[in-house]
C-alpha cells in the first residue's frame, strides 16, 4: 500500500465504498445472463462472476494508476465470464449480451480477431458494458471450454506472465494450442454437419423415403417422432380401454438390428408385417386382466415377438430379446416361457 501515490489511495477509499454497489451489479448481471441462457435453450460449460478484489486492484493501480482519473474509469470492477462448448455459441451468446446490456464499443475488444501464434488460450470476446441504474461499467468475457482450459493452464504455468521461458518448452506450448484450436473448430463443424445431416434425415422420413436412411441412433429416434406405431398401440389400448404411458424405445434399436433391419425402410416393413399378429398376441396378454395402463413399447415389444416365433427363433430367442431390454436375469427364462404360451395358439405360430 506504501507503493501507492495518494491519487491511487483516494481510488481504493471509493472502491470501499463502492463496494456494495458492485456486489449489486454482480448479482444482477448473474441474473440476467442465467435467465436469458434460459429462455434461448443454449447450454453452456459456466456462467461466473466477481467483484475485483482490494488487492487486485491495488496491484493494478500500482502498474498503470496514473490513467484512472476515477473508480469509474477502470472497467474490470465486475467481470463476468460465459464459457461455451462450442465455438459458434460465443456469438450467439454475445447477440443475446447486446440486447441485454449497453455496450461500450469502444474499449470492448474481440481478441478472436488477434491471429498471433500463441493467442489461443487468448481468443476471448470482451465486452465492456452498462447496466442502466448502476454508475460502473463491467466486462463479459466470452470463450470455449478448451480457451478457458488454455488459459488456466498458461496462467499456472506462468507462460503468458512475461517471464521467457526456455524456446523448446514455448514452441511445445504453442504446437498444443495450434491443436486446440484445429479441435474447437472441429468440434463445431461437426455439430453443424450432424445438425446437417438430421434435418436430411427428417426430410426422407417425412416424405416416405425410408430405404434411403440408414438404420442408427439417429434416424431411430426420427422415426419414432412420427409415431409409426400409434394406429397399433391404440388398438391394444382400446382391448381393456387403457391408457397409454409414454416409454423410451432406444433399446429397441440393438433389438432391430439384430432382426437384420438395416434402414428405416425395413424397420417399416417388419411393423407392416407383423402388427396384426402383434395385436392378437395383445389380446391373448390383456384379454384376461384388468390393466387400465399400458406401455406405449407394447407394441413395438410384440411385433419383435411375434417376428421371432415366426422365424423360428423359439423360446431361446424370446429370452435374448428380453435379455436385450430388461438386461441379462434368470427371470426373463420364465418371462420367455409364458410369452411362448401366450402365441402357442395364434395363427401365425401354426404357419
Amino acid at each position: 500500500m506504501e507503493a501507492l501515490d495518494l491519487h491511487c489511495r483516494l481510488i481504493l477509499e471509493e472502491y470501499r465504498e463502492a463496494l456494495p454497489e458492485l456486489e449489486r451489479l454482480k448479482e444482477a448481471v448473474l441474473d440476467k445472463l442465467h435467465e436469458a441462457l434460459s429462455r434461448s435453450g443454449l447450454i453452456v460449460t459456466a456462467v461466473e462472476a466477481r467483484v475485483k478484489t482490494e488487492s487486485s486492484l491495488a496491484g493494478k493501480l500500482a502498474l498503470k494508476g496514473g490513467k484512472y482519473a476515477s473508480l469509474a474509469d477502470i472497467t474490470d470492477l465486475v467481470g463476468a465470464r460465459v464459457v461455451t462448448f462450442y465455438t459458434d455459441d460465443v456469438d450467439r451468446i454475445a447477440s443475446m449480451a447486446e440486447k441485454l446490456f449497453e455496450v461500450d464499443w469502444e474499449n470492448s475488444v474481440d481478441k478472436r480477431k488477434i491471429h498471433e501464434l500463441d493467442s489461443f488460450g487468448y481468443n476471448s470476446l470482451h465486452y465492456i458494458c452498462r447496466l442502466p441504474g448502476f454508475h460502473y461499467r463491467f466486462e463479459i468475457q466470452l470463450r470455449t471450454t478448451l480457451q478457458h482450459a488454455w488459459a488456466a493452464i498458461n496462467h499456472d504455468t506462468g507462460y503468458k506472465s512475461g517471464i521467457e521461458i526456455p524456446k523448446e518448452y514455448m514452441r511445445r506450448m504453442n504446437r498444443l494450442a495450434g491443436m486446440l484450436e484445429m479441435a474447437d473448430d472441429e468440434f463445431s463443424r461437426i455439430r453443424t454437419e450432424l445438425n446437417d445431416y438430421r434435418r436430411r434425415v427428417q426430410k426422407l422420413v417425412q416424405n416416405g423415403k425410408l430405404d434411403d436412411v440408414s438404420l442408427d441412433g439417429d434416424t431411430f429416434r426420427s422415426y419414432m417422432q412420427a409415431k409409426p406405431l400409434e394406429t397399433l398401440n391404440k388398438r391394444i389400448a382400446a382391448i381393456n380401454q387403457a391408457e397409454i404411458q409414454d416409454a423410451p424405445l432406444t433399446q429397441y434399436l440393438r433389438v432391430l438390428k439384430a432382426l437384420n433391419c438395416k434402414t428405416l425402410g425395413d424397420v417399416s416393413r417388419l411393423i407392416r408385417q407383423y402388427q396384426d399378429d402383434a395385436y392378437l398376441l395383445a389380446r391373448h396378454q390383456l384379454g384376461n386382466t384388468d390393466l387400465d395402463i399400458i406401455s406405449s413399447a407394447i407394441g413395438l415389444q410384440n411385433i419383435c415377438i411375434v417376428c421371432i416365433l415366426s422365424s423360428g427363433g423359439g423360446k431361446i430367442g424370446l429370452k435374448r430379446l428380453f435379455d436385450a431390454l430388461n438386461g441379462t436375469s434368470e427371470q426373463n427364462a420364465a418371462l420367455a416361457e409364458l410369452t411362448y404360451d401366450q402365441a402357442a395358439a395364434l395363427p401365425f405360430m401354426q404357419k
